[in-house]
């Protein structure tokens, strides 16, 4: 398990599992409010977020205060044991604001000013906007902090979702100064930076600009520093608000919603900083592979908290409203999706949003009241739902644990997917769900990992294109493999220091000797263009796709290799014993039948199975002493459970046979634990 995180957060005190959504009564008259918490009553709803995008209504003109509306909001939600998720609603500063101070606004990699009428149109380095953003913070949370109704505090949301940077003169001249702190002299920068090459030197800190718009490709390091800075910047934004509210009050748990793979904010450096990890999950209806990557954001989720529940905090009843086309959930998708978000560590499923806005950008946004009322199929499974989440009380608070990892470097991924490279397509979410995939599959739990952090609680770690790699990452997977661990990484690995800076002598340098191979020269491949794979791990078929390279064998053992073309004859895959473990290098990306068949081989290599026996489609994850098992097909199957289980979601008495319909779900504890 990930212990990243040491920080020993404020529980969240709800005494069962979270149940509700974002809550915006600022968009409905008064007389609406009472019907909406009987209708939260009966649908089990026990936690809404109030106020996040409520900042012109709170403070409608400058030096104004006017919660009384609030303060009635509240007042409702504790006469009907609703608990709430304070935000700080300065997710969208509101028009006054802008117009007393235009300089907030937003400046683009082209040097246009972004307007007013959208959301999130500040520049995260404004001094302007975090002092306004600090003030109605601090209060709120002096009004509200002894309030009943209040349990936890949401601070911005979804941070850098459309303005990840911003390129206007107060970010440069905040980046300069970032910049300062890192390197503290110019010429440390400049070697940094490598600035010999194209003339590039620097000799004064004021002469740096943000990679603006250029001729052709910026420094790569000075890309690589920005986005360092702008989540940092982002990061000090929350943090300016969260020190604001501990200042009052450091009895509740303090949180923002992440939004999954999001490449501009490093997760693991923010996920510090929250008491709970909250998650946005919104995968598209229309992908055959949606339960998969509901999994996979589930699964970083928890990691990024170091292993503790965690919470869904945005997810969609039905369809959304942002993308060319929104596709409505399936029967039963809702209630499929969010009770496997529960077995991987969530300990509440709450959505965006309660009751659909009948104006704005989000009207064709689903929510848990539709627009047609209660008479409709949302609404009846929104009610099962919060059923069944009431009858997984015993669940609250267990954990999830893997024994299997993926390495995940934001640092890395900026790195990788930098311009001027051999492959510049390569997309490291893109990645990391190929190897995914086949664990999933499997229905074995995995974890995310920084290759910085302990890996001894792992038997196998894989890292797929892990192209940056610092010094003490490098040496930490040597250490790993020669303490037992199993290793796997691919090509365009440990290519580069943190400055971006080649590894020389030979690729992957600083793995050469615990891999015991050699890369002379890499030889990417064309979109559609693949090369045939022969040895004991193929299938009739078999290739690679992606990227090739000429690699030698300096002692590792064969599994794979090219058959034709240039490269006949040169591995592919190849595995090497390291003190008392074992690292593997795989050249090319193989199909999925071989990549599951190379999954599948190190899973038996290190005895990682499922708690239950495999069926194509269903998924099997163990939290705590409970089975969640998800039947992701379109039709019935039945599972031979092999000893006595209740499920938790039924009436059913103790069975050793379990049948479950298309998108079923079943919650097992063995028999001789149940009440014990």
């Amino acid at each position: 398990m990930n212990q990243r995180n040491n920080h020993v957060p404020p529980p969240l005190k709800l005494g069962s599992l979270a149940y509700g959504g974002d809550y915006n009564p600022d968009q409905w008259p008064e007389e609406i409010w009472k019907e909406d918490f009987s209708l939260m009553q009966e649908a089990g709803v026990n936690l809404v977020t109030v106020g996040v995008f409520s900042w012109a209504k709170l403070q409608p003109r400058p030096g104004a205060f006017e919660p009384e509306w609030l303060d009635r909001v509240l007042e409702l939600a504790s006469a009907h044991g609703v608990s709430v998720d304070l935000a700080t609603a300065t997710a969208s500063p509101p028009a006054w604001l802008i117009r007393q101070h235009p300089e907030i606004l937003p400046v683009d990699v082209n040097g246009v000013q972004l307007g007013f009428g959208s959301r999130q149109h500040y520049c995260p380095s404004s001094p302007l906007y975090r002092e306004a953003a600090v003030q109605l913070a601090t209060e709120l949370v002096r009004r509200y902090h002894d309030h009943p109704a209040v349990v936890m505090y949401h601070v911005g949301n979804e941070y850098g979702c459309h303005v990840p940077q911003c390129y206007c003169e107060i970010s440069a001249a905040s980046f300069r100064r970032w910049l300062k702190g890192r390197y503290e002299s110019i010429e440390a920068l400049n070697h940094a930076w490598g600035t010999a090459f194209w003339s590039q030197r620097y000799d004064d800190w004021d002469e740096i600009e943000p990679p603006r718009r250029a001729p052709t490709f910026p420094n790569p390091t000075q890309q690589l520093d920005f986005a360092r800075f702008s989540s940092d910047e982002l990061l000090e934004c929350f943090l300016a608000e969260r020190r604001s509210i501990e200042a009052i009050d450091t009895s509740k748990p303090i949180t923002t919603n992440f939004m999954a793979f999001f490449r501009p904010t490093d997760g693991w450096k923010w996920s510090k900083h929250q008491d709970i990890v909250t998650m946005d999950s919104y995968p598209d209806p229309f992908d055959s592979e949606i339960a998969l990557q509901s999994a996979m954001v589930a699964d970083l989720t928890r990691s990024l908290g170091g292993g503790r529940p965690w919470l869904l905090m945005e997810q969609a009843p039905s369809a959304v409203n942002w993308r060319q086309i929104n596709a409505p959930k399936a029967p039963g998708q809702l209630r499929e999706l969010s009770l496997a978000m529960v077995g991987r560590g969530s300990d509440g499923i709450l959505t965006f949003q309660w009751r659909a806005s009948a104006a704005g950008a989000e009207k064709f946004h689903s929510a848990m009241v539709p627009h047609v009322g209660q008479n409709s199929r949302v609404w009846r499974e929104v009610v099962e739902l919060g059923r069944d989440l009431h009858a997984l009380q015993p669940v609250l608070g267990t954990q999830t644990v893997a024994r299997v990892a993926l390495a995940l470097d934001w640092n890395n991924w900026w790195a990788l997917e930098l311009d001027s490279h051999p492959h510049s397509e390569l997309r490291l979410p893109e990645l990391l769900l190929q190897f995914y995939r086949p664990l999933f599959e499997a229905s074995i739990a995995t974890d995310f990992v920084h290759l910085e952090d302990d890996l001894s609680s792992y038997d196998l770690v894989i890292a797929p294109c892990s192209y940056l790699v610092s010094d003490t990452a490098a040496t930490n997977v040597v250490h790993y493999v020669e303490g037992g661990g199993t290793f796997l990484t691919t090509f365009f690995s440990a290519i580069v220091d943190p400055n971006d800076h080649i590894r020389l002598g030979g690729y992957p340098a600083p793995w050469r000797e615990m891999l015991a191979i050699s890369v002379e020269e890499f030889s990417p491949l064309e979109k559609g263009q693949t090369v045939s794979l022969g040895g004991i791990l193929a299938h009739s078929g078999s290739t690679g796709s992606t990227w090739s390279e000429n690699l030698t064998a300096q002692g590792a053992t064969t599994l794979l290799h090219i058959t034709g073309g240039d490269l006949h004859g040169v591995p592919a895959l190849t595995v090497a014993p390291y003190g008392d473990g074992q690292g593997y290098y795989l050249s090319t990306l193989p199909d999925a039948q071989t990549l599951s068949t190379i999954v599948g081989q190190l899973l038996a290599d290190t005895k990682i199975s499922p708690p239950l026996p495999h069926q194509r489609g269903v998924e099997t994850i163990t939290r705590g002493e409970f089975i969640f098992v998800t039947n992701h097909n379109s039709h019935y199957v039945t599972i031979e459970l092999g000893q006595s289980y209740t499920d938790l979601l039924s009436t059913n008495g103790p069975q050793t046979t379990l049948e479950l319909p298309p998108r079923g779900v079943a919650v097992l504890q063995p028999t001789n634990q149940r009440g014990a």
